[in-house]
């Protein structure tokens, strides 16, 4: 009898290890499952973006064309032609060194005892810096 029940106590404890096999290979299987069905969200989500930035960049290419108007005056024996076209803003440069020429003069004469020669050094130096900095920002814009 003490056989009997060593061997159905031996087959509880294998059954029970055997079990808990099972359930650590299913939870590993949700693991890797829940793994792959994030990477398949993330790469939904990227192809979104770019979608997006791509749509951007043709409406973009669409804005930056530029418009001629020609305007034509017609008088008794003589005609006339007049081409206008969009007028360049400033490069970052010159706006680099009129911002830095100002900052660097108000700085120069608060600083300085001598407020006039303070605010010449200063301002010069401000444009040289701004100036600097504009061309550096439309470098990289190119």
């Amino acid at each position: 009898m003490k056989n009997i029940h060593i061997i159905v106590l031996s087959l509880v404890i294998i059954s029970c290890q055997n079990q808990g096999k099972m359930e650590i290979q299913k939870a590993k299987q949700v693991s890797i499952d829940s793994m792959k069905q994030v990477s398949a969200d993330s790469m939904t989500a990227e192809f979104e973006k770019q979608k997006v930035i791509d749509s951007m960049q043709i409406e973009m290419a669409k804005v930056v064309t530029q418009k001629e108007v020609v305007v034509v005056n017609h008088q008794a024996a003589a005609t006339t032609t007049t081409t206008t076209t969009k007028k360049k803003g400033w490069s970052g440069a010159a706006k680099g060194a009129v911002i830095g020429a100002g900052v660097g003069a108000v700085t120069g004469a608060i600083i300085s005892k001598k407020k006039g020669q303070g605010a010449i050094i200063g301002g010069l130096a401000g444009a040289g810096v701004g100036a600097g900095t504009g061309a550096i920002i439309d470098g990289s814009k190119k």
